[in-house]
């Protein structure tokens, strides 16, 4: 085999054109979904602290901050609700007159064409906080299954053009499945977080939800971080019960499990940039320690080189500018 001085790899670094024939992955505004906090009332404009950049937002606002996601071309939102009451058994999730439900009736009546992605879960709308229904002082996953499920019918039947479970219960992508083809909606996908692990990366996302636990913590349902195996036993089994996409989440700590997920299954893959990640990169950008877009830019191309076709991300907005060519 030929060697140095024969091979020079250096040859096809040479300028910034070489560099762009031969790049392996690029990172495209189609690849990015850009997860929205929505909440009753009027005017509201609201920055989490954590996540400066990142606002509640009333349903009058979040139609307003959507012009400028349409008119840079990003596909779609992923949709959070923040309800005025919270109960035991999380009935604001599948109301009616839910705030998800109004937020996805409004956003697809002033934007047909943009994709509504609904998070399907109760941990926002329950008093303890918890992901599904307590009993004897546990999450009990059978219980849960029919309320989840109930949760997703709400939101298409409002609008939503793809659910996305992430309550992590066992069997949770077959309910919805069954419950939505039982109401005719065999054509609307489902997009499961099938490796979400019980990670620290969590806590600005828990201040912007207001989803704190009450008592005690995920991890008897959420996946444990050591874990890589569990990750493609879980995908599996949502691949198998009608998962259209599949989630690994949080990303940048699970970079593995994105290129594990994929080679295996060669499905769809979403990779979710949670409020942790997003929370360092602006803290550090703000201290001046560090270059924000080409640290943003280089962590999502990671994610795609790990195997990730799209990517849940909050900078998504900053994103779609600099790829447009601004600052």
């Amino acid at each position: 085999m030929p060697i140095f001085p024969h091979i020079r790899h250096r040859r096809l670094r040479l300028n910034e054109n070489v560099r762009r024939l031969v790049r392996e992955n690029h990172l495209s505004v189609d690849d990015l979904i850009y997860p929205v906090f929505v909440t009753f009332g009027q005017g509201i404009r609201r920055e989490v602290p954590s996540m400066p950049g990142v606002y509640n937002l009333s349903i009058d606002m979040l139609l307003a901050e959507l012009k400028q996601v349409e008119e840079l071309g990003i596909p779609g939102i992923l949709v959070f609700g923040i309800p005025e009451e919270k109960d035991e058994v999380g009935s604001g999730a599948y109301a009616t007159d839910g705030i998800v439900q109004q937020a996805v009736r409004a956003v697809k009546q002033a934007y047909p064409n943009m994709l509504v992605i609904t998070d399907v879960c109760l941990c926002e709308y329950t008093s303890h906080g918890h992901c599904g229904l307590i009993k004897d002082n546990t999450v009990d996953n059978d219980l849960t299954l029919e309320l989840i499920a109930k949760t997703a019918l709400s939101h298409v039947e409002a609008g939503a053009d793809m659910v996305a479970p992430s309550d992590m219960m066992d069997g949770r992508v077959a309910a919805i499945r069954e419950k939505l083809d039982a109401a005719g909606y065999t054509h609307i996908p489902i997009m499961a977080y099938s490796a979400k692990y019980a990670s620290a990366y969590y806590g600005p996302f828990r201040e912007a939800a207001d989803s704190a636990p009450q008592f005690g913590d995920r991890k008897t349902y959420q996946m444990d971080p050591a874990n890589g195996d569990e990750a493609i036993r879980e995908t599996r089994q949502d691949i198998e019960e009608g998962a259209d996409i599949v989630m690994v989440k949080p990303a940048l700590a699970f970079m593995d499990i994105i290129r594990r997920v994929k080679d295996e299954f060669n499905y769809p893959v979403c990779a979710y940039n949670v409020s942790g990640e997003y929370a360092m990169i602006k803290a550090a950008s703000r201290l001046g320690w560090i270059d924000e877009q080409s640290i943003v830019l280089e962590t999502l191309t990671g994610f795609k080189r790990a195997g990730a076709d799209m990517i849940i991300t909050y900078h998504a907005i900053e994103v779609a500018r600099w790829l447009k060519g601004g600052r």
